[in-house]
Formats: structure tokens, C-alpha cells, sequence
């Protein structure tokens, strides 16, 4: 299973569009890889250690808590990630 977090808060444009970038590159992946990635969100405005980590990079996607990336979203790279993650998780 890969988790992947993305954080963010309410009301940010770039956050919104982090979403969608992950909502697509998921739903573009085969079914089966798809199935094994859990999508977790999490706001800064509602824990003080992730505002005091991310405030000023957000939105960022973790993936397996590692970050992947901040601000901008590239479907591309997301997509290789989350298959090079799987195909590491399948390995172990």
C-alpha cells in the first residue's frame, strides 16, 4: 500500500489544484495500482506542527511520508512516482 498525503489548507487555489492533479494521475493509473494507493489530506489551519513544517510550501504531496513535491504538482513525475512506489512495495 502507498499512502500518499497531500497538505494543504482551505481556500488555497494551488492546493485545489494539487487535487486534481492527484485525483487525475490516480484515476489514470491501471486499476490495480490505483486500488493499492491510499489519498490522506491534511490541513495546516488544523495542526500546528504541520503549519510550523509546510506553511510556506504548501500544497505538498508526500508519498510514504517522503516529499515528493511543493507548490506546483507535475502529473508526469507524480505518476512515475506512484508506480516506481508500488513497484518497490510489490518487492518487499
Amino acid at each position: 500500500m502507498t499512502t500518499l498525503t497531500l497538505i494543504g489548507k482551505p481556500a488555497c487555489h494551488l492546493c485545489e489544484v494539487a487535487e486534481q492533479i492527484v485525483d487525475t494521475v490516480i484515476e489514470g493509473l491501471p486499476a490495480d495500482v490505483a486500488d493499492r494507493i491510499s489519498v490522506e489530506h491534511a490541513s495546516i489551519a488544523e495542526d500546528a506542527a504541520l503549519y510550523a513544517t509546510w506553511w510556506e510550501m504548501i500544497p505538498v504531496v508526500l508519498i510514504d511520508g517522503d516529499l515528493h513535491a511543493h507548490w506546483r504538482v507535475s502529473a508526469d513525475r507524480l505518476r512515475a512516482a506512484l508506480v516506481a512506489a508500488d513497484t518497490q512495495g510489490a518487492s518487499a
